[in-house]
């Protein structure tokens, strides 16, 4: 796993850049990601580990993944991510987590992600801008995938697509660890 402080430099580097790449000031960028203003100066200054939905809010606002938004390495036409790279965004102290693997911008932010939630554990989200879609395969265990209130039971070996334009949840009913693998992908920004 990457150094916690590297991560922190990254984003606010990051943030800084594609904030003024389009040109926003600290507030319209606060507005259009839903945070507080002093939330985004702490981030810009890396004075702040944020949670997973505000990075997830940040990301969506800038129309970028949530990988190019922490990506500390300038890499090669093929970038390698070695497992002890990819930077955990959300944990609980039971040891359910969700690991980013990799992002790239195709036309707009697609990520890979590893989760692991542990028995009776889940995670709610925010909705993504309109036109994100996820799809998300059970390795292990069994999964509900929520959708507007709607559980939607997933059962090991089996993959499920949805819209996560909406608010959206996982959550892990059985007695044995979840293990996921997700990907999402963003549509570009309107030009």
């Amino acid at each position: 796993m990457p150094d916690l402080d590297l991560v922190a430099q990254a984003l606010a580097r990051n943030v800084r850049r594609f904030r003024a790449d389009r040109a926003l000031t600290l507030e319209a960028l606060a507005a259009r990601a839903g945070v507080s203003r002093g939330m985004l100066i702490q981030i810009e200054q890396a004075r702040t580990n944020p949670s997973v939905g505000t990075v997830v809010r940040v990301a969506d606002a800038l129309g970028v993944s949530i990988a190019r938004l922490l990506d500390y390495d300038q890499g090669p036409l093929v970038r390698l991510v070695p497992q002890e790279e990819a930077v955990t965004l959300w944990s609980t102290p039971r040891g359910s987590a969700a690991v980013l693997l990799a992002g790239v911008e195709s036309p707009g932010p697609l990520e890979l992600w590893h989760w692991t939630l542990r028995p009776g554990e889940g995670h709610d989200s925010d909705a993504h801008p309109v036109g994100t879609t996820e799809i998300v395969r059970v390795d292990a265990g069994e999964l509900l995938v929520v959708l507007d209130g709607v559980e939607h039971p997933v059962p090991e070996g089996t993959t499920a697509a949805y819209d996560a334009g909406r608010p959206h949840g996982y959550r892990n009913p059985g007695t044995v660890d979840a293990r996921l693998t997700m990907v999402v992908s963003v549509p570009p920004p309107p030009a």
